[in-house]
């Protein structure tokens, strides 16, 4: 860009000087230079880092795309388009897409660290306990700091230091602002005092509103009561109007089948969504559903398609946000090639879903469906959580001791490091440990039950009907088939033979749990209508049937390596080792994680 042919605007931009793009360029190349620096320089806290007022020095993201765009214009006026469609017309789109950032970061935090730290904070303004008052206090309590002029922190007050964390993480959310951050992810919401602690923090220590707060439904109870949350917070003006009516929200797919089983979760999911569009719709505010859906159909993962297909009618208004986890990071984007189907496949599903959304399902099916979630999450609670040995079962025969100390995760395997129950273990590390088994049990434990009774009785006709007519469910019952089609009761078995012999309470266990497994196989089959697993779907069984032979071995070194290291061989390479074949199984079995 070497012409001296240009638009009157950019000569005046330029002060008349003789090359006036490279003029231009050479201004926006001293921007990131000096961004750049500048933000090395916040990240070491260095305090030798530009003031306050000299920051507003720097060209903002507006300013440097203004640039752009003058170059541009000029280019087209002064008769040289073809160069302004080429490498600038990329690099400008680029910019618009990423900015100065490449990419805005989501903080998330659990709901109940934001109300220890408020805890702290009005005890210290003489307030009195937060965490003491009822539900109706604290919103009553949030509202009235959210309209006052007057600051509720007391800086000179020290906090301790899990409540430091969290204020912390907010002065570093003021000091790079809106440009550097997306979301705040509130995980375990459960109501609406939840939501308007963060909107209070960031009033208090930001100035203003930086960033959206997105509550994370996880829980069945939780994603139960999320339409009275919501309601809650859309009935308060303050809250409407620091929202600009958008109102985004998460729904989590691995806490939900983790706590009820993966049918009642899924169809937990189904009717929160249903009623926070309705609601959201009611209060003329417009609802981004965001999915946390993982790798392994236990955490919502499997076919993207069907997934989005499958949401309730309305809950996808061209707008959809989703997690993409793990390993399906690399499968869906690690090639330029797959990456561009994985964004083609999501504009035609969210395309799909927005212009054709599918009918809301019958009453009858609605009330069989509330039967068979209710008869699934009974099974999986009372096989979870009150069979006698079951959570010995669990730590022998799968790998979950060694992956809770194996640096492979983003988060720690459990949430609070004290207990040792199921209910304080992360989803992640409970459904990769029995896939790393073959057993795949949170998927399937508890559907059997469900559809037997439903086949066996007068509503036969009913679900062989949503199964072929239901998206939501067809989709639900699919997945469901691929799992057990993955499944390898002969490898699980090996595991507890191994790892577990010697203890008849704990074989008895397996047997029954294979017995179940069988069970909901043959149940599954009967209830889509077809003779053997993955009859509709034989590329996906000639896969799985390709990838078995590569993956069975691997299962039997680690089980040998799990049996010597918990004989008391503690050799780096043999936890080396481990971790291989854990990578192993997990490429062989695909969604994982």
């Amino acid at each position: 860009l070497s012409l001296s042919a240009a638009s009157s605007e950019l000569r005046y931009h330029a002060a008349g000087h003789r090359e006036p793009y490279r003029y231009v360029i050479k201004e926006l190349l001293r921007t990131i230079k000096d961004w750049t620096e500048h933000d090395r320089r916040r990240a070491v806290h260095d305090r030798h880092a530009p003031a306050h007022d000299e920051q507003l020095r720097l060209l903002s993201e507006q300013e440097f795309l203004d640039l752009l765009l003058l170059m541009h214009r000029s280019l087209c006026e002064s008769g040289a388009a073809d160069i302004a469609s080429h490498a600038l017309y990329d690099f400008i789109k680029r910019f618009q897409c990423f900015g100065y950032v490449l990419t805005r970061l989501d903080i998330r935090q659990e709901a109940s660290r934001h109300a220890k730290a408020m805890d702290e904070i009005t005890v210290h303004a003489g307030l009195g306990s937060y965490l003491s008052w009822s539900e109706t206090e604290r919103r009553q309590f949030l509202e009235r700091e959210l309209s006052s002029d007057r600051p509720l922190i007391n800086h000179r007050k020290d906090l301790s230091e899990d409540s430091k964390a969290v204020v912390d993480v907010f002065r570093v959310i003021a000091e790079f602002g809106p440009r550097s951050f997306g979301a705040y992810v509130i995980s375990m919401a459960s109501q609406a005092s939840d939501v308007l602690i963060v909107e209070l923090l960031q009033k208090e220590i930001c100035g203003s509103r930086i960033m959206r707060v997105v509550p994370l439904f996880e829980t069945e109870d939780d994603l139960n009561r999320s339409k009275d949350t919501m309601q809650a917070l859309y009935e308060l003006p303050i809250y409407c109007e620091r929202i600009g009516r958008k109102q985004e929200v998460m729904i989590g797919y691995s806490d939900s089948a983790k706590d009820a089983g993966r049918l009642a979760a899924a169809w937990a999911l189904y009717k929160a969504q249903e009623s926070l569009v309705t609601l959201s719709e009611h209060h003329d505010i417009h609802l981004t559903l965001f999915h946390g859906r993982g790798g392994t159909v236990g955490r919502g993962g499997g076919p993207l398609y069907l997934a989005i297909l499958s949401q309730p009618p309305g809950s996808i208004k061209g707008t959809l946000r989703v997690t993409e986890q793990g390993e399906m990071i690399q499968a869906k984007f690690g090639l330029p090639g797959i990456a561009a189907r994985s964004i083609d496949l999501y504009v035609a599903s969210v395309l799909s879903a927005s212009l054709e959304p599918a009918a809301p399902p019958p009453e009858a099916w609605r009330s069989l469906m509330d039967t068979l979630a209710a008869t699934s999450s009974a099974c999986y609670r009372t096989t979870v959580g009150n069979t006698p040995g079951f959570l010995d079962y669990f730590e022998r025969t799968t790998p979950i001791s060694e992956l809770g100390r194996l640096n492979i995760g983003s988060r720690p395997a459990r949430r609070h490091q004290s207990a040792a129950d199921i209910r304080s273990l992360r989803a992640i590390p409970w459904i990769f440990s029995w896939t790393q088994t073959r057993f795949m049990l949170p998927v399937w434990l508890g559907i059997g039950e469900a559809l037997e009774s439903a086949l066996s009785g007068p509503n036969r006709q009913t679900l062989c009907e949503m199964a072929s007519h239901w998206p939501f469910f067809n989709s639900t019952l699919a997945l469901v088939e691929m799992v057990i089609a993955k499944a390898d009761l002969n490898i699980a078995s090996c595991y507890e033979e191994q790892l577990a012999s010697g203890d008849p309470t704990l074989a008895a266990l397996g047997q029954d749990l294979r017995a179940r497994f069988e069970k909901t196989k043959a149940a599954l089959i009967e209830a889509l209508g077809a003779t053997e697993l993955l009859a509709s779907n034989p590329v996906l069984k000639r896969s799985i049937l390709v990838r078995n032979p590569y993956v069975d071995p691997i299962n039997l070194i680690q089980i040998d390596l799990l049996r010597r290291l918990r004989a008391g061989d503690a050799s780096e390479d043999l936890r080396d080792a481990l971790m291989i074949t854990i990578n192993g199984i997990s490429a062989g079995m695909r969604n994982t994680g």
